[in-house]
């Protein structure tokens, strides 16, 4: 409508100045669509700058001679209406420039933008990726040092006490069956855990006979609570390790679970004696696993407490 108030101004009639303004917005909307989908395939980094001043000159310049050429093509005959478009083509074409100037600008914003979101999306995707792949090492590198030593007690059983033997590998069986289960699960609940955990606490009782007694407190509102699956196998395998070793007797081990506040508080603890105790001969690998997968899943470094 601005266009067409000035060329009425000027003394265009309404006819002649609703077509000058159709073509000449048509031509330039074709313009920035043009400019729209060239961004599409190629948005320029360091000379966007350059890109912007040579798109703005150089579409300017073409829309300008389309719409002399459109417009003396259907007013050839109307002489001042030639003459006031040939006299206008400077500003004409300065605002053809700065309209497409912006819109480039525009463009170059939103396709950066996008491009920026897509990577974004994308770094995570992999950090995701990196960090599952991360997550299910740990859980499979815990496994065969517990693996190991249930097959040389199998093999120490074999000969002695066949039963035994046989009753250990049908629950090593039971317990392998879980791990294949539960190996595309992040999170289970903590009832289903502790069902797992038992399948490997009666093959420690088969190892340690006597000596090892468990007990298992649970609250009931701790039950359906998420825990990472296959997390609480280590840290008994870890407390049963060091009460063996480092008391005499028979040795209690105690795993607790309660809902506190909504969030699952689980203790696993062996008996400890200072008199008796030694230094630890081991990797440390159960427990900086364990503290390295909550630290994936959770993005805290605190989840697991160690105390004396």
């Amino acid at each position: 409508m601005f266009q067409v108030t000035l060329l009425q101004n000027a003394g265009v009639p309404v006819v002649k100045a609703l077509a000058d303004a159709a073509v000449s917005n048509i031509l330039l909307a074709g313009c920035c669509l043009l400019v729209f989908n060239n961004l599409r395939y190629y948005l320029p980094k360091k000379e966007k700058y350059l890109y912007v001043l040579l798109m703005g000159s150089a579409l300017g310049g073409i829309w300008l001679l389309l719409v002399k050429l459109i417009l003396k093509a259907l007013y050839q005959k109307d002489v001042a209406y030639i003459q006031l478009l040939q006299q206008s083509s400077s500003i004409r074409l300065a605002a053809a420039f700065l309209m497409i100037v912006c819109f480039t600008v525009i463009g170059i914003l939103w396709f950066s933008q996008k491009k920026q979101q897509e990577e974004n999306e994308r770094r995570i995707a992999m950090e995701q990726l990196a960090a599952e792949a991360e997550l299910n090492k740990l859980r499979q590198q815990l496994q065969p040092h517990f693996l190991f030593n249930s097959l040389n007690s199998i093999s120490a059983l074999t000969g002695q006490q066949p039963e035994k033997a046989r009753h250990m590998i049908q629950q090593l069986s039971d317990f392998l069956r879980g791990t294949i289960r539960n190996e595309s699960r992040q999170l289970v609940s903590l009832q289903e855990e502790l069902d797992y955990l038992q399948l490997y606490l009666d093959i420690e009782k088969v190892r340690f006979g006597h000596r090892l007694q468990t007990r298992i407190d649970c609250e009931e509102a701790a039950e359906p609570l998420q825990i990472p699956s296959l997390l609480l196998q280590p840290l008994v395998e870890n407390a049963i390790k060091f009460g063996l070793y480092d008391t005499v007797g028979d040795v209690e081990i105690l795993i607790a679970a309660k809902n506190n506040n909504g969030m699952l508080e689980v203790t696993v603890q062996n008996p400890y004696d200072a008199a008796t105790s030694v230094s630890s001969n081991g990797t440390g690998f159960g427990l900086a696993s364990i503290k390295r997968r909550l630290f994936l899943l959770y993005g805290r470094q605190d989840l697991l407490q160690i105390k004396k």
